[in-house]
């Protein structure tokens, strides 16, 4: 396949797509990242070139391969425990007076990637109540969610090979919630943590149901990708699902002063977090 090029005018085409599809917005000099997330799908849905495959997407006629343009484009990296912080302040902090509640508790892990962050919340869960047994009594169930079925995938899938183990999990933590066989490249999680996790599809962007009211949600580095407006409504909509006082995690290089009222910053040892106003 011959180098694939996208000139000024395809690019920025491609862009407000992109924004009007999922919110992300890429700004000057990102084209050799659509080059690179792109051009292998040239090849996968034989078009001739990269123009060509942007195209026929922006056209909105092939809803397959405007998805697979989407699960290309929303692929992050991603680590276990990511910051550490935010899973400190979770156990230390926040599980000991959730553990206590009479109806179950839930978590969101928003644009949860290859289910890394998920994770780590459920194995975060399940120390603290293997220290406190009887927590949780009326049960806990984490919630996470990307735009990318690919992503979704994987997540559900919950076998890691050993590169993506060796990113912010401690040896311990494998032994103690992987299962590897002798001489494998990958391990898969225990159905201990994996049992405490449910998937779905949602686009941050769109309209999603605010009946579930969560009581901790994780929306870490993906407010990065959004211009102000969307990410205002963003964490509007993330707002109205919170129970009153219920917790909300975003990145550590993210913050909400000028763009949401909703919530008060509380600082906790290194890292910080908000809580819902009432």
């Amino acid at each position: 396949m011959s180098r694939q090029t996208l000139d000024e005018q395809e690019y920025r085409v491609f862009c407000r797509y992109l924004e009007n599809r999922c919110g992300i917005v890429l700004g000057d000099n990102k084209q050799y990242l659509v080059i690179s997330r792109l051009s292998p799908l040239v090849l996968k849905f034989n078009h001739p070139s990269l123009s060509e495959l942007i195209k026929r997407t922006t056209s909105g006629y092939d809803v397959t391969l405007m998805n697979a343009v989407v699960n290309a484009m929303t692929t992050n990296e991603t680590l276990w425990f990511r910051d550490g912080y935010p899973f400190e302040i979770l156990q230390n902090t926040l599980l000991p007076s959730l553990a206590k509640a009479k109806k179950p508790v839930k978590v969101w892990s928003a644009a949860c990637s290859s289910g890394q962050e998920p994770y780590s919340i459920a194995m975060a869960v399940l120390e603290y109540k293997a220290r406190n047994p009887g927590a949780f009594s009326a049960g806990i169930e984490i919630i996470a969610t990307d735009i990318s079925s690919d992503m979704l995938s994987l997540a559900k899938e919950a076998k890691y090979d050993n590169l993506s183990l060796s990113r912010g999990l401690s040896a311990e933590r494998l032994a103690r919630f992987f299962d590897t066989p002798p001489g494998a490249n990958s391990s898969l999680l225990k159905q201990s943590v994996r049992s405490l996790v449910t998937f779905r599809p949602i686009n941050l962007l769109t309209p999603f149901s605010t009946a579930v009211r969560y009581d901790v949600v994780f929306c870490r580095n993906v407010l990065i990708y959004f211009s102000a407006s969307a990410k205002a409504s963003i964490l509007q909509k993330v707002a109205a699902c919170l129970q009153p006082q219920g917790v909300l995690f975003v990145g550590a290089s993210e913050s909400l002063t000028g763009i949401s009222t909703d919530f008060d910053m509380n600082r906790s040892g290194s890292g910080l977090y908000y809580v819902k106003k009432t």
